[in-house]
């Protein structure tokens, strides 16, 4: 059975545990994040997101198999991006940080059912602007993105959580106005 919920602070160790499995692919050249380990993503990046309310967990019979923050904060680094509405209001906008998929349940489309719950959570909230990231090196992101319909609004060059050397990949998907229950005026 699976189920998408709001993460709790007893969900942060199963969180921490995928971005270790992940971490441990990255360093035996298995796939590419351009995470690093102690950096970013850390155990204390799932406590932080299940303290404020924003860690989501998909759960894959009782266990975490993937897992997300969703809120409406744009990071600093969103303001170079070439946005299709770059003037919709900052309460309009749902972001998408941090989405794994512990590598033991990858080919399950788990990463694809996330990200249409992003969709639908943003919709429920008024938010018909969906935006998020990604390394530019981590191409299974872009293409699954990509796939989902996310238009690439350009490539930042950065300091991303604490990584040096970034190219962060912006991207972004607009819902129509009806889907979130509001009329286009």
């Amino acid at each position: 059975m699976i189920e998408i919920r709001k993460g709790t602070l007893e969900d942060v160790s199963q969180v921490a545990g995928i971005y270790e499995h992940i971490l441990d692919k990255e360093e035996a050249g298995l796939s590419v994040t351009g995470w690093i380990r102690g950096v970013y993503p850390t155990e204390q990046t799932a406590r932080e997101a299940a303290e404020a309310g924003e860690l989501f967990v998909l759960l894959s019979d009782g266990t975490v198999a993937a897992a997300a923050k969703i809120n409406r904060i744009q990071v600093p680094e969103y303001r170079d991006a070439d946005w299709e509405y770059a003037d919709a209001p900052e309460a309009a906008v749902m972001v998408l940080h941090t989405l794994v998929v512990d590598p033991s349940f990858a080919g399950k489309g788990y990463g694809t059912r996330f990200v249409s719950f992003y969709e639908q959570y943003a919709a429920e909230n008024g938010c018909p602007y969906l935006r998020m990231d990604t390394n530019a090196r981590n191409q299974a992101a872009r293409r699954l993105y990509g796939h989902l319909g996310y238009r690439e609004a350009g490539i930042v060059s950065c300091e991303f959580n604490g990584i040096p050397g970034v190219r962060l990949v912006c991207l972004e998907k607009t819902l129509s106005l009806e889907h979130c229950g509001q009329r286009k005026e």
